[in-house]
């Protein structure tokens, strides 16, 4: 493959940038290399500046759960764009995409729309202080829930790519307020309810961990955290930025049974464009001004070209279910893989669910984010970049989660298992 003009733009990027990007896990860092520049994308494919094609398993990071460019989509925000960017007032559109997200959602009684998921669960949290009285958080290694400081400790996705899980610029005041428990770890977190839940204003967790490699929760670990949190007073916050729409069509909580107190989406409702929500019981989002006094605003909540591209991505879950069709891709490439760990002595894990999977080069059972960290980045980077240069594109980074997408076909996962055998028999 030829990379030259990525590469031009590349050093360009580094002299406008910070590190060169606008996000750090797509600088390459720890990958190796440089990265390439999307020029076009539609379906499962994306193409660079180059000319050069990938089968793209990032897929906007699991917003675009129809692929690129789907035509309800790109027709939606078409027609939307006619009637301008941005109101800075109210729009019907709001109440539309409410509405379905609420059908889909039965424990968000009312929903305030933001514009990303790290705004989401700021004020998430700062619902939760406001109405309990208490300061303190628990959050789980390895869960990622944005660069807010309350919550960027001990956490995956970037901060785990660039070795930077603890942020500099967070007092440690505020970070004292952060309890960061193991995950799948019952015991630790009985122990730290009864030190510190009279204490703790609210739990955040995402339901199935998916910003440090996919990690699902064991049976009956979710259940015993609700159980305890309701005993102590509480909150419960789940995190389905990226499992909200894309597990099930009522998220996470519809496929364990457990309704939180409060939820925070973002990816899917967006459509591609940013977006993102906090929603959840009528009495606790009442405490958000103007009617409480919490206080959270934004000029851009609520953008009509993010809400029209959410209104058409989630109709079209709802009159088309992707979920059997997901499931039978992920099966499908699930199976393939486990046929090639037994063939080939490299050490490494496949975990997968749904849609969701990652690949762990390590021996070890990855069951949280500890486990997380005995990876073999090398032997990853190598990985990564042999598939790149076939054409394949995962998330650059032994830290992140790869997606399907109802573009992607079977002669897509036949021609990813290909790869990956024959880059993994030639592997030392």
């Amino acid at each position: 493959m030829d990379f030259v003009l990525s590469e031009k733009l590349w050093k360009e990027a580094q002299e406008i940038f910070p590190g060169g990007v606008n996000s750090p896990v797509r600088s390459f860092q720890s990958v190796g290399g440089f990265p390439f520049y999307v020029s076009r994308a539609k379906g499962s494919k994306i193409t660079d500046v180059d000319g050069n094609d990938y089968t793209d398993y990032v897929c906007s990071w699991g917003a675009l759960i129809h692929g690129h460019a789907h035509p309800a989509v790109v027709r939606a925000v078409g027609e939307a764009l006619k009637d301008g960017t941005s109101y800075g007032a109210n729009s019907p559109l709001e109440i539309k995409l409410a509405r379905l997200i609420q059908s889909a959602m039965p424990s968000i009684e009312k929903i305030r729309f933001v514009n990303s998921g790290t705004e989401a669960c700021m004020t998430a949290i700062r619902i939760a202080r406001g109405v309990s009285g208490r300061e303190k958080i628990m959050k789980f290694e390895g869960c990622y829930h944005g660069h807010s400081d309350s919550l960027l400790v001990k956490a995956g996705s970037g901060a785990l790519t660039t070795a930077v899980p603890n942020s500099a610029g967070i007092p440690p005041c505020l970070s004292s307020l952060t309890l960061v428990l193991p995950w799948n770890d019952r015991q630790t977190l009985l122990e730290a309810f009864k030190r510190q839940g009279k204490e703790t204003a609210a739990v955040i967790l995402e339901p199935v961990l998916a910003n440090c490699g996919l990690i699902p929760p064991e049976e009956g670990f979710l259940e015993c955290l609700f159980k305890t949190a309701r005993e102590y007073g509480t909150l419960v916050i789940f995190d389905e930025v990226i499992t909200g729409f894309r597990l099930a069509l009522g998220g996470a909580q519809e496929i364990f049974g457990i309704q939180p107190d409060l939820t925070v989406l973002g990816k899917i409702i967006g459509g591609g464009l940013p977006v993102g929500a906090v929603g959840g019981k009528k009495e606790i989002m009442d405490s958000l001004s103007p009617l409480g006094s919490v206080y959270q605003a934004g000029t851009l909540s609520g953008n009509p070209l993010a809400m029209a591209a959410g209104i058409a991505q989630l109709e079209q879950i709802k009159k088309a279910p992707p979920y059997s069709h997901l499931e039978t891709l992920g099966s499908e490439l699930e199976s393939a893989i486990k046929d090639i760990q037994r063939k080939l002595p490299i050490p490494f894990q496949f975990n997968r669910r749904g849609s969701l999977f990652s690949f762990f080069f390590t021996a070890k059972n990855i069951r949280s984010a500890t486990d997380v960290y005995s990876v073999d980045k090398k032997r990853f980077s190598c990985f990564f970049t042999s598939l790149l240069h076939s054409g394949i594109f995962l998330p650059p980074s032994p830290f992140e989660t790869a997606f399907l997408s109802t573009a992607h076909s079977e002669t897509d996962i036949d021609e990813l298992v290909k790869f990956v055998y024959d880059i993994l028999k030639k592997m030392p």
